[in-house]
């Protein structure tokens, strides 16, 4: 339910610009994979996971990601 939500909502998570260069992204088991292909927006992605995972739990009012995966 949640990884639906995340996928519908995506855009207005991250934003725009972010949304826009990532291809795909999937949540299992608290962890939450991106998929992107361009290169300084994966390491932007790497540098802020922690702050990515507080917004994401906030934006859901529950904890719904502990861990980020980018590829």
């Amino acid at each position: 339910m949640n990884e639906l939500r995340m996928r519908k909502e995506w855009e207005e998570i991250v934003g725009k610009t972010i949304s826009k260069y990532t291809r795909s992204v999937g949540l299992y088991n608290k962890t939450l994979t991106i998929y992107t292909d361009v290169a300084a927006l994966k390491q932007e992605l790497q540098l802020g996971k922690e702050q990515l995972v507080t917004r994401i739990n906030e934006y859901f009012q529950e904890r719904v990601v502990e861990e980020i995966i980018i590829k």
